[in-house]
C-alpha cells in the first residue's frame, strides 16, 4: 500500500488528517445497514415498511426529494419518528462492533495508524449520523467527529427523526470542517492537512488539503484526481 510520507515539515503547529467514512474507511455504506440493524432487533414489524423505503429512494432518484429528506424519511420508517437515546445507544454500539469486525478496509486502518504515529490529529467527517458514527470512531481511536446531527428538541434522551442543521455532505461538510478548524484555533498557514475520500462530493475537502488521497475512488473522483494531482489508491483487500 502506498502511503504519504511519515511526517510533514516540522515547522507546522498542527497536523490534521481528515477522513470520510462510508466507502473510504468502510467497505460499503453504513446508513442503510444501521437502519436494518435497528429494525431487526427492535421492531421487526417495521421491515414491512421497506416498500415505502424503496419508494422514497425512487423519489430521490427523480429529484422529488433531496438527500436530507430521504434520510429523515427512511429513519422515520425503520426506527421511528421519535425514539429514546437510551434505547438506541446499545444498538448503535452493537452495530459499531459489527462494522469494525467485518466492514473496514484493512489498508484504511493501517493508514489511520500511520497518521496517528506521525502525530496527526484524526478527524472523521461524514454524512452518516452521529448516532452511531461516534461509536465507530471510538473503536478506531479517532480524535474528533463531524457527522449529521438529529434533532433533540425535548431533552437529551429523546431524538426526533429529522435533521438538525445540514446534512454533513459536500459543501456543507466542508463548512463544518472550516468551523471546526476555527473553533480549535487551527489556521491554514499553521497546519499540514491530509484528506482521504472515495467520493467526488468531497472535492472541497480534498482541494483544501496539502496531501489529498482518492481512496478506492468512485468513477467521477477517479477521473478528477489525476487532473488535480491527487494520489489515487485502492484500499480493497488484496489490492
Amino acid at each position: 500500500m502506498e502511503i504519504p510520507p511519515a511526517a510533514p515539515p516540522t515547522d507546522y503547529a498542527h497536523r490534521v488528517a481528515m477522513y470520510d467514512m462510508d466507502r473510504t474507511i468502510t467497505r460499503s455504506g453504513t446508513y442503510s445497514g444501521f437502519l436494518m440493524h435497528v429494525a431487526r432487533r427492535r421492531q421487526q414489524w417495521r421491515l414491512l415498511l421497506l416498500p415505502f423505503v424503496a419508494l422514497a429512494g425512487f423519489g430521490y432518484s427523480l429529484r422529488l426529494i433531496d438527500r436530507s429528506r430521504l434520510k429523515a424519511i427512511n429513519l422515520r420508517l425503520l426506527v421511528g419518528s421519535r425514539f429514546s437515546r437510551t434505547e438506541i445507544s446499545p444498538l448503535a454500539e452493537s452495530y459499531a462492533d459489527k462494522v469494525v469486525a467485518r466492514g473496514l478496509h484493512h489498508a484504511a486502518i493501517e493508514q489511520i495508524a500511520a497518521d496517528r504515529e506521525a502525530g496527526y490529529r484524526l478527524l472523521l467527517a461524514t454524512a452518516s449520523f452521529h448516532l452511531y458514527v461516534d461509536a465507530i470512531a471510538r473503536r478506531l481511536g479517532i480524535d474528533d467527529v463531524l457527522a449529521t446531527r438529529l434533532d433533540e428538541p425535548d431533552g437529551a434522551d429523546h431524538i426526533h427523526a429529522r435533521l438538525a442543521g445540514d446534512n454533513c455532505y459536500g459543501e456543507a461538510k466542508f463548512a463544518r470542517i472550516s468551523d471546526w478548524l476555527a473553533a480549535n484555533e487551527i489556521t491554514r498557514d499553521q497546519a499540514h492537512v491530509r484528506a482521504y475520500s472515495d467520493h467526488v462530493s468531497d472535492h472541497p475537502m480534498l482541494r483544501f488539503a496539502d496531501e489529498a488521497v482518492a481512496t478506492t475512488p468512485s468513477r467521477k473522483l477517479k477521473l478528477l484526481a489525476p487532473k488535480m494531482g491527487w494520489q489515487v489508491v485502492d484500499w480493497r483487500a488484496g489490492k
